[in-house]
């Protein structure tokens, strides 16, 4: 184990913790670095912050690339491949430290390490400055202290064997590789592979982004890549419209609008876009607003509204088939739903005529009694008039048996209280709304109710004091 002060660099102090097995590598602008890094605060814990192993990644670099933390360049460069070595550094090297961080712990999970900022304005990009969205990185931006950086080297390659991506290309190679993008996207698009031409143009666009945030807005060298990264990104939304990605374009094509309100394809793309969306009103718009920047547009505006309204007709016609075989469909089950639930009445609605047996047996016995009580006289009690010595005649809903045929007659005072008497008592036994069914026996079913009811008073169950003998004169 070696502890020793870097000689030539003030505030570092290494210590190897594992001798490499091979020699030192050459380093030189563009040699790619893979290593492990553990970032520890100089504590008595030695409280870990970040961790590359655990995060399940190591980490690259290229060396010369202005990277933010440019110390991690001069601890690599003086290490071996296969060594792992701890290094104190002091706080003039890492003040930038949790700035780094962030990007790392985004590019761990897999975000864009610089998308935190899109979409917003400059005053939000301040406090979100400030805030890093990580307590701790927030506490050590605020209180910058010394750390403990234990690295170890993996791989070291030169520039001529490993193919460079964009993020790790200097601005002039960026430059560069944009219109080398650009024709491998165009390819790609003519053979229909859609989604990998989305990647070149994206790769693009990053490129030419992470050069034209170096100059300064609205002047000639910005205006040149701002126009190179419009006609890139409406390349990539050509894709998305291939790839049915409608509501996408809709959202591109509308920030070009909003800062280009001249750039007519892009209102070509949104119309596109619109229109496989059913956004009618806004599809047309669109389209003769292409007309307007350009009169040459014409045919193809034609036909694209052509397409629109014939879309527009076939939808409507589907649109009111569905909807009336859904009404149909509600008045179908609305109907089977009345026919399943029978009307029910409330006690209050019943008629006054549904009275049980019981009450209707006791009204009539109360009515015949009245009526009795006030036709019969003082000296005739209902028992004399009901007397068996007297005969009934014949009436419509009464048939008479031999035995009171034989009776003697009565006088004609008595015959004709008894009869009106009876008369209006039948009625009230009768009438079909006070009538109650009188259990009858088998014999007796096909009988007249009415009649039956008259041949049941037979003699024997007339008072037996008051009868007469036939044969008495």
């Amino acid at each position: 184990m070696e502890d020793s002060v870097m000689l030539g660099v003030e505030g570092i102090k290494k210590t190897i913790l594992h001798g490499g097995t091979r020699e030192k590598p050459k380093f030189i602008t563009g040699t790619k670095v893979t290593f492990h890094f553990r970032t520890q605060l100089c504590n008595d814990d030695r409280t870990v912050i970040d961790d590359s192993k655990k995060a399940g990644m190591p980490m690259e670099m290229v060396i010369g690339n202005m990277f933010k933390l440019d110390v991690w360049e001069t601890l690599l460069m003086s290490m071996h491949i296969g060594e792992v070595a701890e290094f104190w550094c002091d706080v003039i090297h890492t003040g930038l430290y949790p700035i780094v961080a962030k990007s790392l712990r985004r590019i761990a999970v897999g975000k864009d390490p610089v998308d935190w900022h899109i979409h917003t304005c400059g005053m939000a990009n301040m406090f979100a400055y400030h805030s890093l969205g990580y307590d701790d990185l927030d506490e050590l931006q605020k209180e910058p202290q010394p750390l403990n950086f234990v690295m170890e080297l993996l791989k070291v390659q030169q520039p001529s064997e490993y193919d460079r991506e964009s993020w790790a290309l200097n601005d002039e190679e960026r430059v560069k590789a944009v219109p080398v993008l650009h024709g491998q996207g165009n390819k790609l698009f003519k053979q229909g592979r859609y989604e990998d031409a989305t990647l070149k143009y994206k790769e693009a666009i990053m490129c030419i982004k992470n050069v034209q945030t170096k100059e300064k807005a609205w002047e000639a060298p910005w205006l040149k890549l701002e126009k190179m990264a419009n006609m890139l990104t409406l390349n990539y939304c050509q894709c998305l419209l291939c790839m049915e990605e409608y509501y996408e374009v809709i959202e591109h094509t509308s920030d070009i609008i909003n800062q280009h309100p001249g750039a007519m394809k892009a209102f070509y793309l949104r119309g596109k876009a619109h229109m496989e969306v059913w956004n009618e009103a806004e599809a047309k718009d669109d389209f003769m607003r292409v007309l307007d920047l350009d009169p040459g547009m014409k045919k193809t505006v034609k036909k694209e509204l052509a397409v629109l309204k014939m879309r527009m007709e076939v939808k409507n016609e589907e649109d009111r088939l569905k909807y009336k075989g859904m009404f149909a469909k509600i008045a179908r089950e609305e109907e089977s739903l009345e026919l399943e639930i029978p009307e029910q009445t409330s006690p209050a609605q019943e008629s006054p005529e549904e009275e049980t047996a019981e009450e209707q047996t006791n009204s009539m016995q109360t009515s015949l009694e009245q009526i009795t009580l006030a036709q019969s006289g003082p000296e005739q009690t209902p028992s004399e008039l009901l007397s068996s010595d007297h005969v009934i005649p014949e009436h419509n809903n009464y048939s008479s048996t031999p035995e009171q045929t034989t009776r003697e007659a009565a006088t004609p005072e008595q015959l004709n209280a008894v009869q009106i008497l009876l008369e209006q008592s039948t009625s009230e036994e009768t009438s079909p709304e006070h009538a109650t069914p009188e259990p009858t026996c088998p014999e007796q079913a096909d009988q007249d109710p009415v009649s039956s009811d008259s041949e049941q008073m037979t003699p024997a169950q007339m008072t037996p004091e008051y009868s007469t003998p036939a044969n008495e004169p």
